[in-house]
């Protein structure tokens, strides 16, 4: 099986489903380019470069350049997708939600609702989120938890390349509006990915690793982190179940209820501002449906409540890290270093 990054995942997704399906058009800000300049009629893809070459195989009428307003292609997507296109839209960072947050929560995820049923909405929302990069607080932010917030909406939050591809293939086929988040420090994660076209289902959570003693849910980037600690912990003989619940809307409660039923504590990992975040609502599910299978307080490993820092010392010390959870875990365990 060939390896390749979480980049050339996202990017192979789109161009299969799109030689598949003609009814998929990809729609945002600098993903063609080239119109009316000299040069290579091709831009660089989004600010990651996930969409070069897409243009010179699907040509401008399928993957097209819009203006710089969110509240226009992404209201243009909303009701493309509600007359019979597939639109992927790409909300080039998730920060930018607030030009256009009333065309995805008062309109797309509505109109099943509103409409009995008979209506469809089958856009997907690629953005970006995630600190890391040094971006400052503008373009930094996990907001995953405000789209989680909203019926109507899935959420999607792929750990790796080989989610990212079937997650992101099975939200253009999906008829709801799905927000799909990339982490912007993910793209050159490289692992082995399938030529071919699969899908992952939605509210379907994955083990990536599994133990007696903790269970570890971590949200996107976060089960990279997990899987290392748990890889840490084991050479203090520590066993940990570490749990990517992959959506967040649809949510795997069961999987998650069922790890902790076994082993008795809990630790959630979760790179969003701590107040009314996935780690607290995943909290509140375990405190109220498997409260008397806990054999100690359930720890949550976050950032503090600010903005972003743009200095790096700060910035490095603002994301959760292998560390605080391995101490996270030790401390339920009584092995606290």
């Amino acid at each position: 099986m060939p390896k390749k990054t979480f980049r050339q995942a996202v990017h192979e997704a789109l161009a299969q489903e799109m030689r598949r399906d003609p009814t998929v058009v990809i729609v945002g800000e600098d993903i063609s380019g080239g119109l009316g300049s000299p040069g290579e009629q091709d831009a660089w893809g989004g600010p990651q470069g996930v969409t070069k070459g897409l243009m010179p195989e699907f040509g401008r009428s399928r993957v097209l350049d819009t203006p710089i307003s969110e509240s226009a292609f992404i209201g243009a997507a909303v009701g493309a997708a509600a007359t019979g296109l597939r639109p992927v839209a790409d909300l080039m960072f998730v920060d930018f939600m607030g030009v256009c947050f009333d065309q995805i929560f008062n309109q797309a995820a509505k109109f099943r609702y509103m409409f009995g049923g008979r209506a469809v909405t089958p856009l997907v929302i690629r953005t970006m989120y995630g600190a890391g990069l040094r971006a400052a607080s503008q373009h930094s932010q996990s907001l995953y938890p405000v789209f989680t917030h909203i019926p109507g909406l899935k959420v999607v939050i792929p750990s790796s390349p080989y989610e990212a591809k079937g997650l992101l293939t099975e939200a253009i086929r999906d008829d709801d509006p799905v927000v799909f988040f990339e982490h912007k420090t993910l793209y050159d994660v490289e692992e082995d990915v399938p030529d071919e076209a699969y899908t992952i289902p939605f509210g379907e959570a994955n083990l990536t690793r599994e133990g007696d003693d903790v269970s570890i849910v971590a949200i996107g980037r976060m089960v990279n982190l997990a899987n290392e600690a748990a890889d840490n912990l084991q050479r203090d003989n520590i066993q940990c179940t570490v749990v990517d619940p992959r959506t967040t809307s649809p949510m795997d409660e069961d999987t998650i209820i069922e790890t902790v039923e076994d082993t008795g504590r809990l630790v959630v990992v979760d790179e969003a501002s701590p107040r009314c975040s996935i780690a607290t609502d995943i909290s509140a599910l375990v405190a109220e449906r498997a409260f008397t299978a806990l054999k100690g307080p359930i720890r949550m490993v976050r950032p503090p409540h600010t903005p972003v820092p743009f200095a790096p010392e700060l910035e490095d010390a603002y994301i959760p890290n292998v560390h605080d959870i391995c101490e996270a875990v030790r401390s339920l365990v009584g092995k606290s270093q």
